[in-house]
């Protein structure tokens, strides 16, 4: 037995969809009963209509006949299935028709598995289960895949054990209305009584299995996207030196396996005073007893509160239960808090993640990377925005080759602080403000508060990227406070500051030049005084825009070669910090733009 497999001290109830998710693929299996990991699309929308009608009502069934009944058992196959949609067939003219029984729930305490079964005809002592699977019959021999009968095989088994014979069961395709008959030999027995034994032990596996190789299954996986099997294998391919491209690697032809842009959005509520619930699946947001905005849950990824206003207890449950956090800013914007459901319940991920925080100098080495991806995307941020002098970007350049060689986590700091005193010298070479005047004089970095309209816009902006990564590390599992380059300090999101350092360059400073080069922000947005610079609410929904145009921006993603959007690059980093402190790839590689 592995090491990374605990002992199975007590059988633990396995369900048939979890020996059919393992016996189809063994990571998705760990990904959604191991780490809890789940998302919809279409196929899995269509499969559940597609058993509607059979999950309405539990059914218990008939008592097997002692004797035989009117029944006997019969190994030539002669038996029919019933219709799927509901009709039952007599077995020879003048029969009684066989009792048709929907949504059975069995269990077996030898096999360890508890199931509902969608059909079962029983006639006698004899039964036969019948499986409804969304899709079309597939055109090969058997015309069904391996997983689909080992699922039906066990159905089986649970019947044997309820005291029926049951020699051979039914897959109902719903896709192309086709019954196929499945029979069960003593082959299709052996190979479903490995796979359960198999789904056990992986239950007790906390290492993620390796994913599968160009396989076709994982085209239309709803977990592809968090799997990211291409992905995997790609980095493990560089680490093992077979691919190489401009020092990064990619092996050609990675898949993008999911949407290049999300359908769901953030929803921002910044009317003071107004009021958040529900209608059904339908946020409608309120003031005083006007509505003035509606939303449907499923075109939501966050709903975000900026200030004075309130939302219902009934609309957390609804926004909890859809995995849909709640992100509070303060009046001013700042990032104060954010509610969310249980969600993931993995505490592997965090345990990985306390132990590297533990490890000095495996935190050293990742921070390493991120000052080094952060100075490398702050240099072409100026080579490309501006005219900068060739020293610049060579004292920017020699700085970063230094960093490789930084032997402790407070010396990173001081460089990582040259490299930014020559990017913000130079910031202001990449303004082109069309109200020119001397509020966009931008001379350096200040903050706390901030003292003129540039700082004011960055400072805000490093906010709402600070919230964009404390929400993807969530989703992932991880602890947002716990840093490796940033240290834990109370109130600080230092793990979601680590994540956000390479993107601060190309989604927050690109945002803000975006919105001061076309006027989407100008004087009249701000506030100023001898105490600092206050961004005004017509100011602020001007660069939410500017902000969150930038993130849903396609991009080539410079590891990986395909199309996504910079939203889907934070979660993607995310998701391989994730899988770097758990094993899962080797090395935690950046985003550095070209």
């Amino acid at each position: 037995m592995p090491s990374n497999v605990s002992p199975l001290t007590d059988e633990q109830q396995l369900t048939l969809d979890m020996v059919h998710q393992y016996a189809y693929c063994p990571r998705r299996y760990h990904l959604m009963y191991i780490e809890g990991r789940w998302a919809d699309n279409a196929y899995t929308i269509e499969g559940r209509q597609a058993h509607r009608r059979v999950d309405k009502l539990d059914h218990v069934l008939p008592t097997p006949d002692a004797d035989g009944g009117g029944a006997s058992e019969d190994t030539s196959g002669g038996a029919a299935a019933p219709a799927p949609a509901g009709g039952s067939t007599a077995r020879e003219q003048g029969d009684d028709p066989p009792v048709i029984s929907r949504s059975v729930p069995l269990s077996s305490d030898e096999l360890g598995v508890t199931a509902k079964l969608d059909l079962v005809s029983s006639d006698g002592r004899e039964a036969m289960p019948v499986d409804t699977k969304r899709g079309k019959a597939p055109n090969n021999p058997q015309r069904s895949w391996e997983p689909e009968r080992v699922q039906l095989m066990v159905q089986g088994l649970l019947l044997r054990e309820a005291g029926y014979a049951c020699d051979r069961g039914v897959l109902y395709f719903a896709g192309s209305r086709t019954r196929v008959d499945v029979p069960f030999t003593g082959e299709l027995e052996t190979r479903a009584r490995q796979l359960v034994h198999d789904t056990h032990l992986a239950s007790r596996n906390t290492t993620i299995p390796p994913p599968l190789e160009d396989s076709p299954k994982c085209n239309g996986c709803s977990l592809a996207g968090v799997c990211m099997p291409d992905e995997t294998l790609a980095i493990a391919a560089a680490d093992d030196g077979q691919a190489r491209v401009e020092g990064r690697s990619h092996p050609p032809d990675i898949r993008r396996l999911y949407p290049a842009r999300e359908h769901a959005i953030p929803l921002y509520v910044q009317e003071q005073g107004a009021a958040v619930g529900k209608r059904h699946s339908r946020l409608i947001i309120r003031q005083q007893r006007d509505t003035i905005a509606e939303a449907r849950l499923k075109d939501v990824s966050q709903l975000v509160l900026c200030g004075n206003v309130q939302v219902s207890t009934q609309t957390v449950h609804l926004l909890c239960e859809a995995g849909i956090p709640v992100v509070y800013l303060s009046t001013g914007h700042w990032f104060s808090g954010i509610t969310i459901g249980q969600g993931l319940r993995n505490a592997y991920d965090r345990a990985a993640q306390f132990q590297t925080a533990a490890d000095r100098e495996r935190c050293l080495a990742f921070a390493r990377q991120l000052i080094i991806d952060k100075a490398a995307n702050q240099r072409n941020m100026l080579r490309r925005n501006a005219r900068p002098q060739d020293r610049t970007l060579g004292d920017m350049q020699d700085l970063i080759d230094r960093i490789q060689a930084v032997s402790s986590l407070e010396s990173l700091l001081g460089m990582e602080g040259n490299v930014a005193a020559i990017y913000f010298q130079n910031f202001a070479e990449m303004l082109k403000a069309r109200t020119l005047d001397t509020a966009w004089d931008f001379r350096g970095r200040n903050r706390r508060p901030p003292r003129d309209p540039v700082n004011a816009l960055l400072s805000f902006g490093y906010a709402m990227l600070a919230k964009e990564c404390t929400i993807a590390l969530l989703a992932e599992g991880l602890d947002p406070w716990w840093g490796f380059y940033h240290q834990p300090r109370h109130g600080r999101p230092a793990l979601a500051l680590d994540l956000m350092e390479p993107f601060r360059p190309t989604v927050v400073d690109s945002a803000v030049i975006t919105a001061i080069n076309t006027g989407m922000v100008q004087n009249r947005h701000f506030t100023r005084s001898d105490a600092g610079c206050i961004l005004q609410p017509a100011g602020r929904k001007a660069f939410i825009r500017a902000y969150e145009a930038r993130l849903d921006q396609l991009v080539t993603h410079p590891v990986f070669n395909y199309r996504c959007t910079w939203r889907t690059v934070i979660r993607i980093q995310a998701r391989l910090l994730a899988r770097w402190l758990r094993g899962d790839v080797a090395s935690y590689t950046s985003v550095i733009t070209r």
